[in-house]
């Protein structure tokens, strides 16, 4: 960790500054949201579906509002929309713990997923700027940040909940609140290319969007790196599953789920800046992306491999087979998401010319956001399916091959000139 704060002083006030803002907004996030769903159908006694219902609205409200967010960030700045983000939040997160309405809590539900959809994109666009050549070391250290925050969150709610959720909720905001006030006082202003005709004038958002929808290695890399957030995604989805299927739902069970999350967690704040120098030294942008995807590929061959194993009875031996595969495949996921993050945030940038950044993230989060909601619910069916067969190796076969086929997409682009960044540029210059 040392190494990683040395490296963090290195760069400008503001990018330093926006390393601990995502720190800050994780923490704020994962501190409520893992229990939110516990608050409405426990304490509020709402039915599944609502709850379903709410939780819903936020990721719609957010996923579908990526593109708005960072094309305003593109024409008004990118301070602005993170402020603004940070106040919606912080409005959004103390009416979750004030209300009880089923309307209100939509509006706030929605309130929350839009705040992300704005300083999301604009976040990164920043980073992006400041950084400038450096991008790809700064981005390895805005994923230690970023994981950080994710990995203290859930334990920071977990106290505060023990007293009452409206006193997680209300906390909380007040991070969101206290993250408004710094940024508005400390964080420069900050405007990239908005991409304006040479001619001059003011170019309206439907020709930015299509311009930005016209470019087609953006959305050919886009395409291909929708596998790796459904890959990456299992951590939370068919990794658990397997664990509760083979544990049970008592107390290993939910030791075991929280090691996924650990090992996933504390393997990217300790291994994210020394793989991002390995890969930067030894691999063009276009092969260490499709290296990740190969690992995140290979993941899921030790769950494969224990599938063909006799499932033990009750004792230590089962204990090891429900625990142990998982988790190995929580890490190298997370050694795939390493490798391909920073590499992922420089190319987007290397492939919209430097124009329209926040737009171009925009539109990659929305179109990720989407392939992981279909992503999820292939997985759930095939996860069903496979079991209700006796199927129990199809779901990792099929996540394996989707490892690969994206992996190798990756590599043909490259290949093809695609890529901008590997043709135009040639390997990122060492932080």
């Amino acid at each position: 960790m040392r190494d990683v704060f040395r490296q963090a002083r290195s760069y400008d006030r503001s990018v330093q500054l926006l390393l601990l803002n995502q720190f800050t907004i994780n923490l704020g996030f994962y501190m409520l949201m893992p229990y939110l769903a516990q608050h409405l159908s426990g304490t509020l006694g709402l039915a599944g579906w609502t709850v379903g219902l709410v939780l819903g609205v936020r990721n719609f409200s957010q996923q579908g509002m990526f593109l708005l967010g960072g094309t305003l960030a593109d024409r008004l700045g990118y301070k602005p929309l993170i402020v603004a983000g940070c106040l919606l939040r912080t409005v959004g997160f103390a009416a979750l713990g004030l209300v009880d309405s089923l309307p209100a809590l939509l509006a706030a539900s929605a309130a929350t997923g839009l705040a992300g959809a704005l300083f999301n994109p604009a976040v990164r666009a920043y980073v992006a700027a400041d950084a400038g050549e450096r991008r790809v070391a700064a981005f390895a250290l805005f994923n230690v940040f970023y994981q950080a925050g994710i990995l203290l969150g859930p334990l920071v709610g977990m106290v505060l909940t023990g007293v009452d959720f409206k006193v997680t909720c209300l906390v909380s905001a007040g991070v969101f609140a206290l993250l408004s006030v710094v940024q508005i006082r400390s964080l420069p202003a900050r405007r990239g290319d908005a991409g304006e005709p040479a001619s001059g004038g003011r170019e309206g958002v439907l020709r930015q969007w299509r311009r930005v929808l016209a470019n087609r290695p953006f959305l050919w890399f886009s395409g291909a790196m929708i596998g790796s957030y459904v890959l990456s995604f299992q951590v939370y989805l068919s990794l658990p599953l397997e664990v509760r299927r083979l544990g049970g739902d008592g107390e290993f069970g939910t030791v075991a789920v929280a090691l996924l999350f650990a090992a996933s967690g504390l393997g990217t704040i300790f291994g994210q800046t020394r793989v991002t120098a390995w890969c930067r030294d030894r691999l063009a942008p276009g092969q260490a992306l499709a290296l990740g995807l190969a690992v995140m590929a290979a993941a899921f061959v030790p769950l494969l491999v224990a599938s063909a194993v006799p499932v033990p009875g009750e004792g230590p031996a089962r204990w090891v087979l429900a625990a142990g595969p998982p988790v190995l495949a929580a890490l190298l996921l997370a050694l795939g998401t390493m490798i391909t993050y920073p590499f992922e945030m420089d190319t987007i940038v290397r492939l919209s010319g430097n124009r329209l950044v926040a737009t171009h993230y925009g539109l990659y989060n929305t179109l990720c956001g989407i392939g992981i909601t279909v992503g999820n619910l292939l997985t759930g069916a095939a996860l069903d399916a496979a079991r209700a067969a006796g199927l129990s190796a199809l779901p990792w076969l099929a996540l394996t091959v989707l490892g690969l086929v994206c992996g190798a997409a990756l590599h043909g682009l490259q290949r093809s000139g695609r890529m901008a960044a590997d043709v135009a540029e040639g390997r990122p210059v060492r932080a």
